[in-house]
């Protein structure tokens, strides 16, 4: 049964499409990344699957539920700089993350302390155990990262999105994180929505990659249609190769 569903969704701003004929199911525990040419609505699909926006037209449903009409706690966001908060220690940052389920924010006396506990086991299945009563301008970029990973997890989302989460870090600390966030969805179990521009590191992480692109081009207007998902790959056991994707759709050469 379907835990993620969008059916038929549009989305136009300033009666500008952006996206148009959006429809996919996706299992629970699903690993999605989601690629194509910038400016094909990649982050908006993102932000509709936040309810950070509500589509012109269509639906979103996880779990069955009726649509939602804002960013709710089943949902965690990362984006591809660090969304910490520099005035707390990193311990502080993901207690934040779980707080969010108090109804006044926080935690007080014994919960505080069982808080306290939870969180130094998140640090410590994110490797950064060791750093937890420093702050994050301290930290490099990946510690950073993984960061904000595990203060989007405290909040206990079933479907965790992430917007180009590696993009800005150097090639070793990219691949220390590819392996981390493998490990962290295989034990945790959640849904995974990631956007990225790299083609290898979407097919080496995704169980499926969705191909954003315009299928629909005027030259004379290039605004005139929106993008939708042009291609679904099965990316378990090899996937698609890279020669066909490239003969397929013209991503690789307009990023």
């Amino acid at each position: 049964m379907s835990f993620v569903t969008v059916r038929n969704v549009f989305q136009t701003y300033d009666r500008r499409p952006i996206l148009e004929r959006v429809n996919v199911e996706v299992e629970e525990g699903q690993f999605i990344s989601v690629v194509g040419a910038s400016g094909c609505g990649k982050s908006t699909f993102l932000r509709l699957l936040l309810a950070q926006e509500l589509p012109t037209k269509g639906s979103v449903h996880i779990a069955g539920a009726p649509p939602a009409t804002e960013p709710g706690l089943d949902r965690g966001v990362v984006f591809q700089r660090y969304s910490v908060f520099p005035h707390m220690t990193v311990r502080e940052n993901v207690i934040a993350g779980e707080s969010l389920r108090k109804p006044w924010g926080r935690f007080f006396g014994a919960e505080r302390k069982a808080a306290q506990v939870r969180a130094d086991e998140t640090l410590a299945r994110c490797g950064l155990d060791h750093v937890a009563d420093t702050y994050p301008a301290t930290l490099s970029g990946g510690m950073q990262q993984r960061l904000a990973i595990g203060q989007a997890l405290a909040a206990r989302p079933r479907v965790l999105l992430l917007d180009e989460p590696f993009g800005a870090l150097d090639p070793g600390t990219r691949l220390s994180m590819h392996a981390f966030l493998t490990d962290l969805q295989a034990e945790i179990g959640m849904t995974v929505f990631m956007v990225t521009h790299d083609l290898h590191e979407a097919f080496k992480l995704g169980d499926r990659v969705l191909v954003f692109d315009k299928p629909r081009w005027d030259p004379d207007e290039p605004n005139a249609y929106g993008a939708t998902i042009t291609y679904d790959f099965d990316a378990r056991d090899g996937g698609i190769p890279f020669q066909d994707l490239e003969e397929n759709t013209h991503v690789l050469r307009t990023q």
